[in-house]
């Protein structure tokens, strides 16, 4: 008989995975858990994201113009045959976008709201076994990037996600105690005190 994860057993045991197996991920499954993923808090139901996949040829095209993004620019580093290998055998890439506002607050908001978003991607895809990385690098801010996979202007990449069955999950790491991290006001008067 099948167990169901608690939410707080998947939070709790999601890690990043940077190894997988060569087993594919279906354009289904991914369709799947973004259609669950998209239920994220989003203001005013702006739905301020987009997803771009890369399957099969697609997966060799994205892992050239990454490759190339490395090595170019004030930061250019060569990308070894080993790492381009590496990029090619991951199962497959979901690049997450975001329609950008210009006012400050709305920005804010869609960012968050896309970021959620990633989360629950993460979540749901966990819960039935496939693993992620979440690459925010410098390559999601390159124009040339953007314009060779289809980010239009007045969009920004929130992230590259990995996507695939773990081959190896790396040990949990200790997060601070909550009793480090949390102020407690019950009494207006605190707030100024130091």
């Amino acid at each position: 008989m099948e167990t169901k994860w608690t939410i707080e057993e998947v939070i709790r045991s999601r890690r990043t995975i940077k190894r997988f197996k060569k087993d594919q991920v279906t354009l289904e499954l991914i369709k799947e858990l973004l259609d669950i993923a998209v239920w994220a808090p989003n203001h005013k139901m702006r739905e301020p994201w987009r997803f771009i996949a890369f399957l099969d040829e697609g997966k060799k095209h994205l892992a050239e113009i990454l490759k190339n993004e490395k090595e170019k620019g004030k930061f250019s580093r060569l990308m070894n045959q080993e790492k381009f290998e590496r990029l090619l055998s991951i199962p497959a890439f979901v690049v997450v976008v975001m329609q950008v506002d210009p006012r400050p607050n709305i920005f804010e908001e869609d960012f968050a709201a896309v970021s959620a978003c990633i989360q629950n991607f993460q979540l749901v895809a966990w819960e039935r076994g496939i693993g992620m990385l979440w690459n925010t690098d410098q390559t999601i801010y390159s124009p040339t990037f953007h314009a060779q996979i289809g980010v239009k202007s007045g969009e920004k990449v929130v992230g590259i996600m990995q996507i695939g069955y773990p081959d190896m999950i790396p040990k949990a790491q200790q997060r601070t105690s909550i009793e480090e991290k949390l102020t407690v006001i019950t009494n207006p008067i605190q707030l100024g005190e130091d």
